[in-house]
């Protein structure tokens, strides 16, 4: 086969070592194996330039390629991060060797395709994110440790009220831990604007305070706490990093569009500081939130998966396979063999299928969409069809081409039923017979 990277080389990553092939005539010894340590990372990269490699094909195995993938990218190397999926080795052959030189050979003759990873800023930008979201992870399940303590005491807190960790909840859970037992005093904290009486959450916290719950309750307390102070830290060097990243790029136009009309509900999960105006500069003006579903919050989710380059992606077709929400057709002789949508960990489509649970019963056109594909073929493939959307609608705002105003349901179900009439006249036309519509609304007869 051609050679198309004639100076390429292959890296299987492993915990401990790391075993590297280069090609045959550049070195007596073309694989070597080398510790993960870094000054044996920096000497794995120096060989690569002795042996005059420009381009390095990595396995992507768990993180132990990350380290590698940073230094060798320093030090101008070509790096090509590829999925493990896609590099299986012929069955009977398979050993640490065996793997890197498949993978040189692959990366060779230009069989390796790149996984998508954005720019070294956006990098940054993720890893705070990431790690926020597993602290937010955290304290919802030191909340559920909360909760399932005071049931053990017979206190129903939250059948009356929404968010035990409200203003209220926690009031009444601090004075609970600090010795406070009276239901009338703890009922003292009901917010007014609570639907249950007051003698139903005087009823509500009327139990068995034992002592083992009630250190539980501390405890799970204290943690959470922890968890809302290393949120707020976390937030802070995102607002800082936010702040430099939007330094670098030109100052955007002042918005020409309104702002999307209706009140949005911030997430009690999001940053307090203004993430809308911060995604607005580092977009190059570029408001997400116009888009119905998409919150400030989600935004910047998406941009830190995804970037801010649609240029990454030829297409929005091939924005939506990376998400994994279009279907992975099986074709054989002319016949489907499978056409399902594949799983995958993706977080920008897993972020997609959050917003569009805000969907279900809104008065929009996505909402609408959503509810005619969930009648037909189910709400698990109407919330993938509907994430798709949302995801084209990105792609299409993020690539300067779209200014998203929503139609409302109203008139997309009327531009619906001009599709399904269009439709039917044509099948009538090639049937012999002419539509013919009635005078009465939303009927029609075929003569």
């Amino acid at each position: 086969m051609e050679r198309i990277n004639a100076n390429a080389a292959g890296i299987d990553c492993g915990a401990t070592h790391h075993y590297v092939a280069v090609p045959e005539d550049r070195d007596d010894e073309p694989v070597r194996h080398f510790k993960t340590f870094t000054d044996d990372l920096h000497a794995l990269a120096d060989w690569l330039l002795h042996c005059d490699v420009d381009s390095v094909a990595i396995e992507s195995t768990g993180t132990y390629w990350i380290a590698l993938y940073e230094i060798l990218q320093a030090r101008g190397l070509d790096v090509t991060l590829v999925n493990a999926r896609h590099v299986k080795n012929v069955p009977g052959r398979k050993s640490d060797v065996s793997d890197c030189q498949w993978l040189q050979w692959l990366h060779t003759v230009g069989l390796l395709r790149a996984s998508f990873r954005p720019d070294a800023e956006i990098v940054s930008l993720r890893v705070y994110l990431r790690h926020r979201q597993t602290l937010v992870e955290g304290a919802s399940d030191h909340i559920r440790r909360m909760q399932k303590a005071m049931v053990q005491m017979n206190l129903h807190l939250h059948n009356v009220l929404s968010d035990i960790t409200g203003v209220s909840g926690l009031r009444i859970i601090r004075d609970i831990v600090a010795g406070i037992h009276d239901p009338v005093q703890l009922a003292q904290h009901r917010d007014r604007r609570c639907r249950a009486t007051i003698e139903e959450v005087q009823a509500s916290l009327t139990g068995h305070y034992r002592e083992e719950y009630l250190f539980a309750l501390r405890q799970s307390l204290e943690l959470y706490d922890i968890h809302q102070r290393q949120m707020q830290t976390c937030d802070e060097h995102i607002e800082s990093l936010l702040q430099d990243l939007a330094a670098s790029v030109p100052e955007p136009e002042p918005p020409t569009a309104p702002a999307r009309r209706g009140r949005r509900k911030v997430s009690a999960n999001a940053p307090s500081f203004d993430l809308r105006e911060r995604l607005y500069q580092l977009t190059g003006g570029v408001d997400l939130t116009r888009i119905d579903a998409i919150g400030p919050y989600a935004a910047l989710r998406l941009i830190s998966e995804i970037g801010t380059d649609m240029s990454r992606w030829p297409s929005e077709k091939h924005f939506t396979s990376w998400l994994t929400l279009a279907p992975q057709n099986k074709i054989t002789g002319g016949r489907v063999l499978s056409s399902r949508t594949p799983r995958s960990a993706n977080r920008a489509a897993a972020v997609l299928r959050m917003c569009v649970m805000s969907l279900i019963r809104s008065n929009t056109a996505l909402g609408a969409f959503y509810r005619r594909v969930a009648y037909r073929t189910g709400k698990a493939k109407a919330l993938t069809a509907t994430a798709r959307k949302l995801a084209i609608l990105v792609y299409r705002a993020l690539s300067g081409t779209l200014v998203y105003e929503d139609p409302g349901a109203e008139a997309y179900e009327q531009q619906h039923k001009a599709r399904v009439l269009a439709t039917l006249r044509k099948r009538a036309q090639r049937l012999g017979f002419a539509l013919v519509l009635d005078d009465a609304p939303q009927s029609a007869s075929v003569s």
